[in-house]
């Protein structure tokens, strides 16, 4: 199966499938020295784990990483670091009816017409758990952009009709709000219209919203590898992932050009700003230096348990329930991956950017 590998400078390659013996990931191209624990990364998986509260799966893993390479003395090496994660809680005869029936809203059509071949138990290599390799890559990813004044703030800005507010906003707030919403008064109506799905047999989707501060301008190529399409392109890989906005995104459409250009000054330090950032921090492909700003968008958990007409493999129409350990919405889970995606598709973008300017490369080989 080719298309499980992302990047050229900063190279990460997730393997394992969501009932084998274990999923991870391998990590290529990470400087030595740096400082990395079994903990740092486990904070990240911590942060998509199963079975934390009634709007994910029950299904219990602890998810324990195991550094298996790359790092001695509590220090990167340089070479590659293999990390994995041991399945505890398959239970893949859950799965065992729908061997041969395609699931609405799921990859089991398209992988039995890709391969003639599929993994029913949870979809394989299709599955939700595959992102445990990219959260854990991004734990990597942040400690090395954090060394160069980087920060990422991801939250929840919206489940089904419901959205955060500006005003309401509070990022402390993610820390109570089961849903990742840094607005307490939409994570309780939000959690309501979650409550109502859920008694319904239904599911839900919602926007997750990427805010990077600290970035450098001139990070990006200006053709093909600019870096929101690096940033949209490695979004669109995560399986529930639907839409990609940067800044103003589908509203720029309706704006015009005098409100949508972001104008320019010198502050106080000598330093080109601007005076707004429409543009989400990104102008022909290349960092501006403000914040940049994506958002993702996640389309329903399509496992529900209400009845759904389908087919199976022999092309009899059948009516499915499906049943088993399933979230009814993604998207609070999903927050640490798409922060995790941004976040290695950064580092490789810099690491690339290194050799962009001759000045450059003589001030760091002198």
């Amino acid at each position: 199966m080719a298309g499980s590998v992302l990047g050229n400078q900063f190279v990460i390659s997730t393997w394992g499938e969501s009932h084998g013996q274990a999923l991870g990931v391998v990590v290529d191209g990470c400087p030595a020295g740096l400082e990395l624990s079994a903990e740092d990364i486990q904070k990240f998986l911590d942060r998509r784990k199963p079975g934390q509260n009634q709007y994910s799966t029950p299904r219990e893993e602890p998810d324990r990483v195991q550094i298996l390479s790359g790092v001695f003395e509590g220090k990167t090496t340089g070479t590659p670091i293999s990390l994995a994660v041991w399945n505890t809680s398959e239970r893949s005869g859950d799965y065992q009816s729908i061997a041969d029936i395609y699931r609405p809203g799921h990859a089991d059509y398209t992988m039995d017409q890709k391969y003639g071949f599929r993994d029913y138990r949870g979809g394989g290599r299709s599955s939700g758990r595959e992102t445990i390799g990219r959260a854990a890559a991004g734990a990597i990813a942040v400690k090395i952009l954090g060394q160069l004044g980087i920060s990422i703030l991801t939250y929840t800005k919206s489940i089904g009709p419901v959205s955060i507010s500006s005003e309401n906003m509070n990022p402390e707030q993610m820390k109570e709000s089961p849903l990742c919403m840094p607005d307490k008064k939409a994570s309780e109506k939000a959690e309501d219209y979650l409550r109502r799905k859920m008694d319904e047999k239904d599911s839900s989707g919602g926007v997750i919203e990427c805010v990077v501060s600290g970035v450098s301008p001139g990070i990006g190529e200006p053709v093909f590898a600019k870096l929101d399409a690096a940033l949209a392109g490695n979004l669109f890989s995560v399986g529930a992932v639907k839409g990609v906005e940067i800044g103003e995104g589908f509203s720029a459409a309706g704006l015009s050009g005098s409100e949508n250009n972001d104008g320019f000054f010198m502050d106080a330090d000598g330093k080109i700003k601007k005076s707004s950032n429409h543009a989400g921090g990104i102008l022909g492909g290349i960092s501006d230096g403000s914040d940049i700003i994506i958002r993702a968008a996640f389309k329903p958990t399509p496992s529900i348990s209400a009845e759904q007409k389908t087919v199976n493999k022999n092309g009899e129409e059948k009516i499915i329930s499906i049943g088993g350990r399933h979230d009814p919405i993604i998207v609070p889970r999903a927050v640490v991956v798409v922060e995790s995606m941004v976040a290695v598709t950064l580092t490789d973008q810099i690491f690339a950017g290194m050799t962009a300017r001759m000045d450059k490369i003589k001030e760091f080989y002198k």
